[in-house]
């Protein structure tokens, strides 16, 4: 049986999507079967930065109703074979979603894949409830500012209302993931340090992902950063997805500038 992982976000332009679509792959070149959903109903973007637009036939909702099985919808990952994708309905509207539905979605997932990672829909409205609903973990995507910050607090807290798993008596594993972060700005007080956010929001860190232009340059074409290997954001999602893993990987420091390192090295020499 896999492990169903919520990627949420309490707000949008985090980049949770681009996130799920790195961590999908980063963990299929793992040797691990790992399937993507697109939770955010009438607003598909995922299969895009997949570069699985043009293969999309089925899609969740019409699984769900009954008018394709699972088998059909999903699409093979044209990068590794171990990532599937299922797409998101444009057609319908977030109200479609029943929880019987969708926990017999994730269910028959569950024993097809070791992996099954759920794209939420940005916000704290009624598809973000249904995607959290049956998650095993959840992983939380911010941003260095406070009203990321503050928003993804809401999003935890609700996780921890509206989770079966809660209910039942059990805990969510809850991973943090700090993205675009640019060390000069860290440095400078424009964005918070790690440490403080983790000292709000207190669950753990998973990584650290630097602002990188090439991502969005990666998105626009379908191919995730991690395929990049030049890319220091894609770099950080391999670290990620290492962890997830099962890996022991050190969590590299990346909010030190390299003026700021340079100060810090002759400070030490001095």
């Amino acid at each position: 049986m896999g492990i169903v992982i919520a990627v949420i976000s309490g707000k949008g332009g985090v980049g949770k999507t681009t996130a799920t679509a790195n961590i999908g792959l980063g963990i299929a070149f793992n040797d691990k079967k790992c399937v993507v959903v697109d939770f955010d109903i009438g607003q598909r973007n995922l299969d895009m930065v997949l570069g699985l637009e043009n293969r999309v036939v089925y899609d969740i909702v019409q699984v769900m109703e009954g008018e394709a099985n699972i088998k059909q919808a999903l699409i093979k990952s044209k990068v590794n074979e171990n990532l599937h994708f299922l797409a998101a309905s444009q057609t319908k509207d977030k109200s479609v979603l029943e929880s019987s539905k969708v926990e017999k979605l994730v269910a028959e997932l569950k024993e097809s894949f070791d992996f099954v990672i759920l794209d939420a829909p940005a916000g704290i409205e009624s598809g973000y409830e249904h995607t959290i609903e049956f998650a095993d973990a959840a992983i939380i995507i911010v941003n260095p500012e406070v009203s990321s910050i503050r928003d993804a607090d809401r999003a935890i807290g609700i996780l921890d209302s509206k989770s079966a798993k809660v209910k039942a008596g059990e805990d969510v594993a809850k991973y943090l993931i700090i993205n675009r972060i640019v060390a000069d700005m860290v440095e400078s007080g424009e964005m918070l340090k790690s440490d403080d956010i983790l000292e709000i929001l207190n669950i753990k860190l998973l990584g650290k992902v630097p602002e990188d232009k090439g991502v969005i340059d990666a998105s626009n074409q379908g191919k995730p950063v991690i395929l990049d290997k030049k890319s220091i954001a894609g770099q950080a999602y391999k670290r990620i997805t290492g962890r997830l893993c099962g890996e022991k990987v050190d969590m590299k420091d990346i909010e030190i500038s390299d003026k700021g390192l340079f100060k810090k090295l002759t400070g030490i020499f001095r």
